[in-house]
């Protein structure tokens, strides 16, 4: 893989090469993903869609929305970083009019997108509607499926939700979002199909990037990238954009720190036993002097969670610049910071987030919940689309339907596509609007 490539301006429906010289520095194209994100519908789902704790009405828990953005602006500072690293080392980027801030915008818009495509109620939202196929009513649809077509469902996964999303065509809008192609790249953490499963330790298995329905885009981004081939086998899987490595390292650098932090704020765990795990990171940076003049719990997270961000910002540019040969030859196989120094440390704070937050019965009381509120919607959705396909509809099925945005009322010859945009429907709409359709559909009128 080669960066000029790698930093391709191309967007869906380019007949021409985009050259960066030419690009206007008011309105340059890498910003203009960031631009488009934010004034989608889908980005504004974010801010009643979980992130630590559901449906949380505390006024300091992060949401899905203020998750996205900071991940944003810590991904910003790694890209400009890293950016001008790069620029330096190869200087024909630079005669070709490629910035350091360049590599930050790629960065930033990637990341401000990467939940884009989670379902609500958090991650158990994900394993919700793989159930509901899984173990559930969706079941009886197995046998017309292709198998990596039932795989995308029994594992339904919101990165390649968000593929989908930013780049799926309908009527009249081409392309999706028509982000850069650089974009789409970095935006891509696990750029392979469902099947095979965890197939090897790679990174890349852990997880996977793209349902059926966006094969073609993912092949087209990938030829023009010049993502290499993870494996010389007939499943699509390529090593990762160079950049989605940023965007990992500024996701975990948030989670790892700010969950924590909402967990200390909601009185989940002890001030004076996580301040302590916090300083850890910091030890070598903190200014003792100033940290105890901090007189309030809230000062005092702030200036730790300033200071250790900034480290881990640092340790993530250090190991990506130390192995950028082997990530660019598909041979760095781990994320940034399972290699930097402070692995210890976040695997610590990690831990206790997961036994005190993630386990805590509130979070755990309201998943159940939304494991009921999509299997629900997913089985009235599901039902009325394939009933209107059959031309067997229900009343009550088309009175459904009408619940369903235009643009998932088109009712598709093929199953997998129906089917898909039920799943579609359920995965965009925000904790709040699930739990009161959920109410209507059950007959509970306000």
């Amino acid at each position: 893989m080669n960066w000029e490539q790698l930093l391709s301006l191309k967007r869906f429906g380019d007949t021409a090469k985009r050259l960066r010289k030419d690009q206007d520095e008011t309105r340059l194209g890498f910003e203009v993903d960031y631009d488009r994100i934010i004034f989608s519908d889908n980005f504004r789902s974010l801010q009643d869609k979980t992130q630590v704790v559901p449906l949380s009405k505390t006024d300091f828990v992060h949401t899905r929305l203020t998750h996205s953005l900071e991940v944003s602006v810590v991904a910003r500072s790694l890209g400009r970083i890293v950016g001008k690293q790069l620029i330096d080392k190869y200087p024909e980027l630079k005669e070709k009019g490629y910035q350091a801030n360049d590599f930050g915008a790629i960065v930033a818009a990637a990341a401000l997108s990467h939940d884009i495509g989670n379902p609500p109620f958090g991650h158990s939202g994900e394993k919700a509607i793989g159930e509901y196929f899984k173990t559930g009513n969706g079941q009886q649809y197995k046998s017309q499926l292709t198998a990596k077509q039932w795989q995308d469902l029994i594992d339904f996964e919101g990165n390649a939700n968000g593929f989908k999303i930013l780049t799926e065509s309908r009527d009249g809008v081409e392309g999706g979002l028509r982000l850069s192609y650089a974009t789409l790249g970095a935006f891509m953490k696990y750029p392979k199909e469902s099947l095979p499963k965890k197939l090897t330790n790679h990174i890349v298995d852990k997880k996977y990037g793209v349902f059926q329905s966006e094969i073609d885009a993912f092949k087209d981004v990938a030829k023009e990238l010049g993502l290499s081939k993870l494996r010389n086998d007939d499943h699509l899987a390529f090593n990762r954009h160079p950049l989605a490595f940023l965007v990992e390292a500024a996701d975990d650098i948030c989670y790892t720190i700010i969950d924590f932090e909402d967990g200390i704020n909601l009185g989940l765990i002890d001030e004076s036993y996580a301040l302590e795990y916090l300083i850890n990171l910091v030890r070598n940076t903190i200014n003792s002097e100033k940290y105890h003049q901090l007189k309030t719990k809230k000062d005092r997270l702030s200036y730790l969670r300033a200071l250790a961000i900034g480290n881990l910002i640092n340790e993530a540019v250090d190991v990506f610049i130390a192995n950028e040969k082997a990530i660019l030859n598909g041979e760095f196989h781990v994320s940034l910071l399972d290699k930097c120094k402070y692995e210890a440390q976040i695997n610590d704070i990690i831990k206790i987030s997961v036994d005190k937050i993630y386990k805590s019965k509130e979070v755990i009381e309201k998943e159940v919940a939304g494991y009921k509120i999509i299997s629900d919607l997913l089985d009235v959705f599901i039902n009325a689309i394939n009933n209107s396909y059959t031309n067997t509809a229900s009343n009550y099925d088309k009175l459904i339907l009408q619940l369903l945005p235009e643009k998932f009322q088109k009712i598709d010859g093929n199953l997998y596509d129906r089917i898909f945009s039920a799943c579609s429907f359920v995965s965009t709409i925000s904790d709040g609007y699930a739990i009161l359709i959920h109410k209507k559909i059950k007959g509970e009128v306000a």
